[in-house]
């Protein structure tokens, strides 16, 4: 049990790390933002990143993503990544990928495997090489080492610890690893926003060298990147019949900061440029949206307004609920209970939406 270090409050559900409960976060934000703030600062110091997205009046302007950083020489930006080098912006160009990446055979525990061509087929035959999942072929899983976010739950914390260590892929060596039993390619990480450039040239290499066969383009993102990049990638994926999955990870614009230490305004409005494409390919679906069930923090009235707005602006968009593994710096919280996750899709319904679904089932804890 944790207290909150505001109404006092004890529970379960109380990250010792965040130190407050939800109602605080959302009613007294003014109150509780400095001290989370901090431990955003600390976090990000312990990884030898920048405490916060810099914005230098003599620095170098990056425009990849929302962050808007402007590099004093000699430092990076808030991904860490990119650096100002002697007056030039430097690191994650197009022919240096910070990345990791492996073959996933298919089907496999994707957040659109439920109704992505790899697993069901969907699309047959002009996206999927089988009418049914596509076993006997596999995804180029390309992990991108640095992100934008700074989430306090993050799953896959450790690609912080390489992000100055990583020996760069250029996008033609990363290409030519896409082989005859490869049928899409997912960029993730991290996040693929800071290394778009490297993604794109890379995309664009391997359809190249691999015409007139199967060869999807998918992206799993937070849906921050600078809106100027949404037409190619949604381009890339629409034509090789791949999907965008953006993770809308909280409603409330204070509950958001808390949690991942900027902005949501940037990711909603990406994901109504994007959903308006889906009027080019209704099936398979290009747009997929995801949210992580935290528990005491990702409850029914912040699922319930992300459903709200995605079924504003298209009822059919598959909406992915995922259960929560407690990682990284809510590493005390419990898993998402079974009860939790069955309140929140009956929400998401509720509010319009007709393609909901409970992923990582297998994960779901104990009611509390």
């Amino acid at each position: 049990m944790t207290r909150c270090k505001l109404c006092h409050k004890e529970s379960i559900t109380i990250a010792k790390t965040i130190g407050f409960c939800l109602s605080c976060i959302r009613e007294h934000f003014t109150q509780v933002w400095s001290s989370i703030q901090g431990v955003h600062q600390r976090v990000r110091e312990r990884f030898n990143l920048p405490p916060e997205a810099p914005h230098h009046p003599d620095g170098i302007a990056c425009h990849l993503c929302l962050n808007e950083c402007e590099i004093p020489e000699g430092e990076s930006g808030l991904c860490g990544l990119h650096y100002n080098q002697n007056g030039k912006l430097s690191g994650g160009t197009e022919e240096e990928g910070n990345l990791s990446w492996y073959y996933d055979p298919l089907p496999t525990n994707c957040v659109a495997d439920w109704v992505c061509p790899g697993g069901t087929g969907a699309g047959f035959p002009r996206y999927a090489y089988r009418q049914g999942p596509e076993y006997g072929y596999k995804n180029l899983a390309v992990f991108y080492q640095a992100c934008s976010f700074n989430c306090l739950f993050c799953q896959n914390w450790h690609y912080r610890e390489s992000i100055h260590q990583a020996t760069p892929i250029s996008a033609s060596q990363l290409a030519a690893q896409v082989d005859k039993d490869t049928s899409c390619i997912c960029f993730f990480g991290g996040d693929p926003t800071p290394q778009l450039p490297h993604a794109l040239s890379t995309s664009q290499l391997a359809l190249e060298r691999n015409r007139g066969r199967i060869l999807r383009i998918c992206w799993e993102t937070n849906g921050s990147m600078n809106p100027s990049y949404l037409d190619e990638m949604s381009s890339l994926s629409l034509q090789s019949g791949g999907c965008i999955k953006c993770d809308l990870k909280a409603w409330s614009k204070e509950v958001h900061l808390a949690l991942c230490g900027v902005s949501n305004k940037r990711v909603f409005n990406n994901f109504q440029l994007l959903s308006s494409k889906m009027k080019e390919r209704h099936h398979p679906p290009m747009l997929i949206a995801s949210t992580l069930l935290i528990p005491g923090y990702i409850d029914e009235e912040e699922v319930a307004g992300i459903a709200r707005f995605i079924s504003s602006l298209n009822h059919t968009i598959p909406y992915s609920l995922l259960a929560f593994h407690p990682r990284f710096l809510m590493g005390d919280l419990p898993t998402t209970s079974r009860r939790h996750a069955l309140a929140c899709k009956q929400r998401a319904e509720k509010e319009g939406l007709q393609n909901v679904r409970i992923a990582n089932l297998h994960l779901l804890g104990n009611d509390y």
